[in-house]
């Protein structure tokens, strides 16, 4: 393997060093909760510079990182090299195949606009900003999971440089096991340079969401109406169920200050939508009801994520069942006497997100996924996070790889036993000095 003296030998790469201008900018993220601070940062903007990368922090002994929006930060970065891929951005649509292929810095608004001419969508998730390897690596749970299942499970190929400074070509067949433990083990066994993946013909949904006014309507009785409204839709029907206390701030809208609002969101192709939302408009009196048809470039209001970087710190449980009492203990160790901000979700699994597939994604029998959101330091966080997941436990399978934001090195729980050991044992062949941290 090629080594380098120095990354600036190296025609036409950007490094940046502590203390360089341009440093604090390119280390930024999304996740502005978590610093990163490597000695070297090289900005790539093509598969080339990130092969040098890799092969100058090999022959160094340095561990290496990659960074393209920052949505996902595992933890804090000191030293080593980071990769930031955002130069990375182009995108081609094959309509015909209805497929993408797209370089390791594309988001996923880029690619809706992209697709949408031609009466096709990706499986995206609900923040267009989010970047498309990063979130597909962990699986990704999109808009239209049920439907049409996790993103990894419609990926044709990958391009992805591995330890050795290798940029290697990956597809199901040339090399299945490699390609098994990139989709849903992330970013341990190389850099993601590119990725092909499959489209849908969707044009059109029914989405949106429907709130309430957790003060008015007790909002475990909503999440208890939600969860038995889940078994009766079709496998094809993707929702979710959220509760968010806002804070009493000027900067919010006025109708959201100081409300505790408690919302299913809904995303569906089929054509009686209305009718099968009917049963929740009558849990109780409706504080807003967004649903309609809608284009598909549209489908990120159904969520409405936040669009602007900040502090959060999140995690995540796969259950196999919701306990109703369980959850109304969760409501209210999350509610707006926790003390903190605290933003629930609860995902309906299940539909093709069940279906086996060859990659690594984990925990297909689970039936619904808890995430929660907080804001602070990791430790503040914790407090209010552990308390919150502990009345699941009992149902409790493990966690999900995208939905552990801050992390760190806890990787308990985010695969099944067979799996972590699979994954361990690919990490040990492709990557034996822990290059890439795993």
């Amino acid at each position: 393997m090629d080594t380098f003296t120095d990354l600036t030998d190296v025609s036409g790469l950007t490094v940046f060093r502590p203390g360089d201008p341009g440093y604090a900018d390119e280390t930024a993220g999304f996740q502005l909760g978590f610093e990163q601070r490597p000695d070297l940062v090289v900005a790539a903007a093509r598969p080339e510079d990130v092969v040098a990368a890799v092969r100058y922090a090999a022959g160094r002994g340095l561990p290496v990182g990659v960074h393209a929006t920052g949505h996902g930060l595992p933890g804090a970065v000191r030293g080593g090299v980071l990769v930031t891929t955002r130069r990375m951005d182009r995108l081609t649509v094959d309509a015909a195949a209805r497929t993408v292929r797209v370089q390791a810095g594309v988001r996923w608004g880029d690619v809706v606009a992209a697709a949408a001419p031609h009466g096709l969508a990706p499986l995206n998730g609900s923040a267009p900003s989010v970047g498309v390897v990063g979130y597909t690596l962990g699986g990704g749970l999109g808009i239209l999971a049920r439907e049409f299942g996790y993103a990894a499970d419609h990926v044709r190929s990958l391009d992805v440089v591995t330890a050795d400074g290798r940029l290697r070509h990956v597809t199901p067949t040339t090399e299945p096991d490699l390609y098994w433990g990139l989709l849903g083990g992330g970013h341990g066994l190389g850099i993601v340079t590119g990725l092909e993946t499959g489209l849908a013909p969707v044009r059109t949904l029914y989405g949106g969401s429907l709130s309430f006014d957790g003060r008015e309507v007790e909002p475990a009785a909503v999440l208890r109406a939600y969860a038995a409204w889940t078994r009766t839709v079709p496998a094809t029907l993707t929702s979710s169920f959220a509760a968010v206390p806002y804070p009493d701030l000027p900067a919010l809208p006025p109708h959201l200050r100081g409300r505790y609002v408690v919302s299913v969101r809904v995303a569906y192709t089929g054509a009686d939508g209305d009718r099968l939302v009917a049963p929740l408009r009558e849990i109780g009196p409706v504080l807003s009801d967004a649903l309609r048809e809608m284009p598909y470039p549209e489908s990120h209001t159904i969520h409405s994520d936040p669009d602007f970087p900040h502090a959060y710190y999140g995690d995540s449980a796969v259950l196999r069942e919701l306990d109703a009492e369980a959850a109304g203990e969760l409501l209210r160790r999350t509610g707006p006497d926790a003390g903190r901000m605290c933003v629930v979700q609860v995902n309906h699994l299940g539909g093709a997100l069940a279906a086996p597939a060859p990659n690594a994604v984990p925990w297909r029998a689970g039936r619904f996924l808890v995430r929660l959101l907080t804001v602070g330091d990791r430790d503040a966080a914790r407090a209010v996070l552990d308390p919150a997941f502990a009345p699941l436990a009992p149902w409790t399978l493990g966690r999900s790889p995208n939905f552990a934001f801050g992390a760190g090195d806890r990787t308990e729980g985010l695969h099944e036993p067979e799996t972590a050991k699979r994954l361990a044992g690919l990490r040990s062949l492709h990557d034996p000095a822990g290059l890439f941290g795993g």
